[in-house]
Protein backbone atom coordinates (compact mmCIF):
# COMPACT_ATOMS: atom_id res chain seq x y z
CA UNK A 1 0.00 0.00 0.00
CA UNK A 2 1.75 3.50 -0.76
CA UNK A 3 0.35 6.60 0.45
CA UNK A 4 0.38 9.20 -2.21
CA UNK A 5 0.53 13.25 -1.99
CA UNK A 6 -2.85 14.37 -1.04
CA UNK A 7 -3.32 10.76 1.95
CA UNK A 8 -0.06 12.17 3.69
CA UNK A 9 -1.63 16.01 3.07
CA UNK A 10 -4.41 14.35 5.18
CA UNK A 11 -3.34 12.81 8.02
CA UNK A 12 -0.99 16.02 8.36
CA UNK A 13 -4.14 17.95 8.57
CA UNK A 14 -6.51 15.75 10.64
CA UNK A 15 -2.66 15.58 13.30
CA UNK A 16 -2.88 19.38 13.22
CA UNK A 17 -6.57 19.56 14.00
CA UNK A 18 -6.33 16.61 16.75
CA UNK A 19 -3.39 17.56 18.54
CA UNK A 20 -2.40 21.47 17.57
CA UNK A 21 0.49 23.03 16.55
CA UNK A 22 2.74 23.23 19.87
CA UNK A 23 1.62 19.77 21.31
CA UNK A 24 3.18 17.99 17.06
CA UNK A 25 6.19 19.95 17.39
CA UNK A 26 6.75 18.70 20.95
CA UNK A 27 6.35 15.35 19.63
CA UNK A 28 8.23 15.53 16.99
CA UNK A 29 11.37 17.47 19.20
CA UNK A 30 11.19 14.56 21.34
CA UNK A 31 10.91 11.54 18.71
CA UNK A 32 14.19 13.55 16.59
CA UNK A 33 15.84 13.44 20.51
CA UNK A 34 14.94 9.36 20.54
CA UNK A 35 15.97 8.67 17.35
CA UNK A 36 19.24 10.21 17.93
CA UNK A 37 19.71 8.23 21.38
CA UNK A 38 18.92 5.24 20.05
CA UNK A 39 21.25 5.68 17.06
CA UNK A 40 24.24 6.97 19.44
CA UNK A 41 23.48 3.76 21.69
CA UNK A 42 23.90 1.49 18.70
CA UNK A 43 27.19 2.75 17.35
CA UNK A 44 28.29 2.64 21.16
CA UNK A 45 27.33 -1.16 21.73
CA UNK A 46 28.39 -2.71 17.86
CA UNK A 47 31.98 -2.71 18.40
CA UNK A 48 31.81 -4.41 21.94
CA UNK A 49 29.21 -7.17 20.45
CA UNK A 50 31.63 -7.98 18.04
CA UNK A 51 34.76 -8.11 20.19
CA UNK A 52 33.04 -10.79 22.39
CA UNK A 53 33.32 -14.21 20.44
CA UNK A 54 30.40 -16.23 19.38
CA UNK A 55 29.38 -19.15 22.02
CA UNK A 56 29.61 -22.62 20.37
CA UNK A 57 27.34 -25.14 20.46
CA UNK A 58 27.98 -28.71 21.43
CA UNK A 59 26.35 -30.87 19.61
Amino acid sequence: MRLGTMEILLIVVLALVLFGGNKLAGVGKALGQSIKEFKKEVKEDAPAAEAQPAEKKDE
